[in-house]
């Protein structure tokens, strides 16, 4: 794919959703780095629903401690491998606490000194909470850019360095939202939407069904 068709791709997707975010729900940056964490191969929507009692009790990581692994997996078992995110949560709040002053650290390394954060939940934290241009390439990401010829790559990082060289500098901020939102309501795995895509005549996806 050429630089031109980028261009006019980022650009439909910043006109049809000027300021996109995340779906998740949180008030905080603590609460968000939570939520992705607990994310991991589960939807936004089970997550939320599942927080969104504890978030009105939890909004520190000391909090969260106070709560203890216990009473945490109570309000988190509905979500998919639920007793070892609680353990991950638990011991990056106590990292947290005692190296970070209790605070979401702004740095890649520290994030991803965590446990149960890896280089995805650090990208999204960077972007999401601290407005840097990294792109976390999560399932949908991954198939919206070797499907449309965006940014091919056979693994998850090779995906992510193309995007990140290839994307308009104006856009990376938001690049990751838009491409996420549209592998999970147009491009979606199975039977992408075609007919109903934004920029179904820009895509070079071969195998398009447009209705």
């Amino acid at each position: 794919m050429n630089r031109e068709k980028r261009h006019q791709i980022f650009e439909r997707f910043r006109k049809n959703d000027p300021q996109p975010t995340t779906e998740l729900k949180y008030k905080n940056n603590f609460q968000l780095l939570i939520a992705v964490m607990l994310s991991a191969q589960a939807t936004d929507v089970s997550v939320n629903k599942a927080c969104k009692n504890l978030f009105e009790k939890v909004r520190t990581p000391r909090a969260m401690l106070d709560l203890g692994l216990t009473r945490l997996k109570q309000q988190i078992k509905t979500i998919g491998l639920y007793n070892t995110k609680a353990r991950n949560v638990i011991n990056t709040c106590k990292i947290l606490v005692t190296q970070h002053q209790g605070r979401v650290p702004r740095d890649r390394k520290a994030l991803e000194a965590l446990p149960g954060v890896g280089r995805k939940t650090a990208n999204v934290i960077l972007n999401t909470a601290f407005g840097e241009p990294t792109i976390a390439v999560d399932t949908h990401i991954f198939r919206v850019a070797n499907r449309t010829g965006i940014a091919p790559g056979k693994t998850v990082l090779e995906v992510e360095k193309k995007l990140l060289k290839s994307v308009p500098a104006q856009h990376k901020l938001n690049a990751h939202h838009w491409l996420i939102l549209h592998g999970r309501y147009t491009c979606i795995a199975r039977k992408p939407r075609c007919g109903a895509c934004l920029i179904e005549d820009l895509c070079e996806y071969k195998d398009k069904q447009v209705e």
